[in-house]
């Protein structure tokens, strides 16, 4: 049996105190004990829920983990786990996964982003050099430094064209 009892000699807080040093709603420490991420509350005569600095950590915690991009669902297959794992290696081992594919996702991000600046540093670039809108493509697209990137020249008939008008024009 799991002791969930708590030491309510330690500072006590009501939802609203929680909540407000939190950053987050009652309604949120609500929702997070009905999905089973915080254990019940204790309850005063009043049935008013009385938090320990404990529950405040592990709201932070909570906190923590969805900023890194963690679901609710996957915070709280941690929690489970810590729950069942005092020695917090299976929590450790379970984080450490969810971690380094977190990173994979954010480096492809972060692939796709510059792929994407660099392709707008092209276009601002191409605009910049052509006085006509409708220059590009045109005349200059053979001798273009960009040609083997440019969606208008590269993989269609539009190179060959432009090669071959560039040399009717050197005769």
């Amino acid at each position: 049996m799991k002791n969930t009892k708590r030491d309510y000699r330690k500072p006590v807080y009501r939802i609203g105190d929680i909540a407000r040093i939190s950053g987050i709603t009652a309604r949120t420490i609500r929702y997070y004990e009905e999905l089973g991420l915080l254990r019940e509350p204790v309850r005063k005569d009043s049935s008013q829920r009385l938090y320990s600095k404990e529950d405040l950590i592990h709201i932070k915690r909570i906190l923590q983990l969805k900023s890194y991009g963690l679901t609710l669902s996957e915070i709280k297959e941690i929690i489970t786990l810590s729950r069942d794992d005092p020695s917090g290696q299976k929590s450790r081992l379970r984080l450490l996964m969810d971690y380094r594919k977190k990173l994979r996702e954010a480096e492809e991000k972060k692939r796709k982003i510059e792929d994407y600046m660099k392709e707008l540093q092209w276009h601002i670039e191409q605009l910049e050099k052509v006085r006509d809108f409708n220059a590009c493509p045109g005349e200059e697209c053979a001798r273009c430094e960009y040609a083997d990137f440019c969606e208008f020249v590269n993989g269609n008939e539009l190179k060959e064209t432009f090669s071959e008008d560039l040399k009717g024009d050197s005769m």
